[in-house]
């Protein structure tokens, strides 16, 4: 199967077109040694197979193959009781009945996290985020976990936040504290007013609006893919924000909307509310992933009270790879650019790379005096090693022992091989474990994911990888070889997503493997190095803005992981090579590499300043 079908690459980019060679990992520096020099005296484990008794996942279990081996399994068992800081920890096997990640844990509440330390701004602001998600409650990709972030942090700063978002039927309601009914309200659809519901609550201390249409829209088990018409649904929710804040009285300084599903909401606004009773809020846009357009028939947008023709144009909301068509459609997020008072993406990287390419980029080009880069950060109250909820051990950079009892606790739950205890002493660790965490899309590298997959355990390590595939191809790819790899010793496909098991691995991880096509910010790579996971990455995006190749002789300062620049296999082995290597021979440089990457700051604190500059640039007074 090809992943990178549909895929289109600058030249320089193509297969096999950069650092094919087995001695050198990108263009701009050669490296000392490479996959195909790995020492030959890697570690290895006691053998231990494992069989797979039925391939599923919510019932993890793994059967011994023989009584010798269940036997070994029992030495090392008793063994560590001995030491690393693991006395009375419960450890966690394969077949257990639950398994280890769904386990029960203590309440996280995040609304009491400190702000200490963090600069209180004088200027206030209130902004309201527009967004189809927000971690944890509706959580798909990255973009919820930055409307979190970022609207704890300008929390923290002091200013008033709302984020109001869909009341999907699937979202855990006992995940929202104070959830209670605050408004019922109609807006438009179809000639129609249609009844909506508008709900109160706070999650992980920020305060969420939820609005619940009347209809089926947002009705079904999961975020996205319900059996209502997507775009259809987005639109009403754009107009149906703007409505409740009319109804309501609310009059924000800033209106934060997100990818192409908001994409409209500037429309609506500028063009229908601003002439009715919303006169202060400005339009902030931010861009995610610009793969997505908001593709949309004209008469789609007329349903909702706009004239769908008068936007039609090049200047405003016309897709412009349907120009000379029959009929020619609109792009919702581009009609978001046109129409925003500011436009943001989540790294100065991706910036350039879209001006420079992509369907949007003359719409981009045109309004580039409006459009900045700002790298994304990571919620560092949510993602901490020191105090996370999930994680067997705690631990940070000046204190890394945590990490060793969190990569043993994960093996033994999943079955695979683990190093012992000496004399209650842990001894040294030759077996590197990499994880990837991701959605099974050819945005992020299959056709690398799998061939990492093979190449891992070639080199003696284990890797485990954790997502969920939403095209059926790829999905029944990964479950084939999930019951082909499962079924050994050193490698886990779990085609799911776990919240609770994400922490676990990122804790668990020497190395996090990020080998995307394109990557607008990334946030695996940063949430890896906050846990000591060393990333390896491709130079793309956001990954080229936050990883910086551990052999680049002129960079040796912010030196932090591994970088490869092709997309083709012998690329991605020269830096899982390097990496092994690295990780083998010098273990003592490597744990000051691991607690080097876990004192970057990648903090939203870092980043909501720029935010907020931008907020200010553009807000009424």
């Amino acid at each position: 199967m090809d992943f990178t079908s549909g895929l289109s690459f600058p030249s320089s980019l193509a297969p096999n077109g950069n650092c094919s060679s087995s001695n050198n990992c990108s263009s701009s520096f050669n490296h000392r040694s490479c996959y195909n020099n790995i020492s030959s005296k890697a570690i290895l484990l006691k053998k231990q197979s494992y069989v797979f008794s039925k391939y599923q996942l919510r019932n993890f279990k793994i059967q011994r193959v023989t009584r010798i081996e269940a036997q070994l399994k029992a030495e090392q068992l008793e063994s560590s009781e001995a030491g690393c800081e693991s006395d009375g920890l419960q450890w966690p096997s394969p077949n257990d009945e639950i398994p280890f990640w769904k386990g029960d844990f203590p309440s996280w509440d995040l609304s009491s996290a400190a702000s200490a330390g963090v600069e209180q701004d004088s200027d206030l602001l209130h902004i309201v985020h527009v967004t189809a998600e927000m971690a944890p409650i509706a959580k798909v990709g990255g973009l919820g976990d930055v409307v979190t972030g970022l609207g704890r942090a300008c929390l923290n700063r002091g200013h008033k936040v709302d984020v109001m978002i869909p009341f999907y039927e699937c979202i855990p309601k006992h995940c929202i504290n104070e959830l209670a009914l605050m408004k019922t309200y109609n807006s438009y659809h179809d000639g129609n007013w249609v009844a909506c519901n508008a709900y109160r609550g706070e999650v992980s201390g920020v305060p969420v609006i939820l609005i619940e249409p009347s209809n089926h829209f947002f009705k079904g088990k999961n975020i996205y893919g319900g059996s209502y018409n997507e775009l259809d649904a987005y639109l009403f929710f754009s107009r149906a924000c703007l409505e409740w804040m009319q109804v309501n009285g609310t009059q924000p300084d800033i209106i934060h909307v997100h990818e192409w599903q908001t994409g409209a909401l500037p429309l609506f606004y500028w063009d229908m509310y601003h002439f009715l009773s919303l006169q202060k809020p400005r339009i902030v846009l931010t861009i995610h992933n610009m793969e997505h357009y908001g593709e949309c028939r004209q008469e789609q947008l007329s349903k909702f009270g706009l004239d769908g023709s008068a936007y039609a144009t090049e200047d405003k909301a016309v897709d412009d790879r349907t120009v000379g068509h029959n009929p020619e459609r609109l792009s919702l997020l581009k009609g978001g650019i046109v129409y925003s008072n500011a436009i943001v993406t989540v790294s100065p990287t991706y910036l350039k790379e879209t001006l420079c390419s992509g369907w949007l980029s003359g719409a981009l080009m045109r309004n580039r005096d409006k459009y900045s880069g700002i790298l994304n950060g990571i919620d560092t109250e949510m993602w901490n090693p020191a105090t996370d909820i999930y994680l067997p051990a705690k631990f940070d950079a000046s204190k890394t022992e945590g990490k060793r009892i969190c990569k043993q606790f994960v093996q033994r739950g999943l079955g695979l091989p683990f190093q012992g205890i000496k004399h209650g002493i842990c001894v040294a660790d030759q077996i590197p474990l990499v994880v990837c965490i991701t959605r099974l899309v050819a945005q992020k590298g299959l056709h690398l994911i799998t061939h990492a997959i093979k190449h891992v355990e070639e080199l003696g390590g284990q890797m485990v990888v954790l997502g969920s595939a939403s095209d059926d191809r790829v999905e029944r790819e990964f479950e084939g070889l999930a019951e082909l790899h499962n079924k050994g010793s050193n490698i886990r496909i779990l085609l799911m997503y776990s919240e609770e098991l994400s922490h676990m691995l990122y804790a668990a991880a020497d190395m996090v493997l990020v080998p995307s096509m394109y990557e607008p910010c990334g946030l695996a790579q940063m949430i890896g190095m906050r846990y000591g996971a060393v990333p390896i990455v491709r130079k793309t995006g956001g990954l080229a803005d936050t990883v910086f190749d551990m052999d680049d002789q002129s960079h040796t300062e912010i030196a932090n992981g591994f970088v490869f620049e092709g997309i083709d296999e012998g690329s991605l082995n020269c830096a899982l090579g390097r990496a092994f290597s690295y990780y083998q021979e010098k273990p003592n440089e490597w744990k000051a590499v691991v607690q080097k990457v876990m004192r970057i700051d990648n903090s939203w604190n870092n980043t909501a300043g720029k935010y907020i500059d931008i907020y200010n640039s553009v807000r009424v007074r």
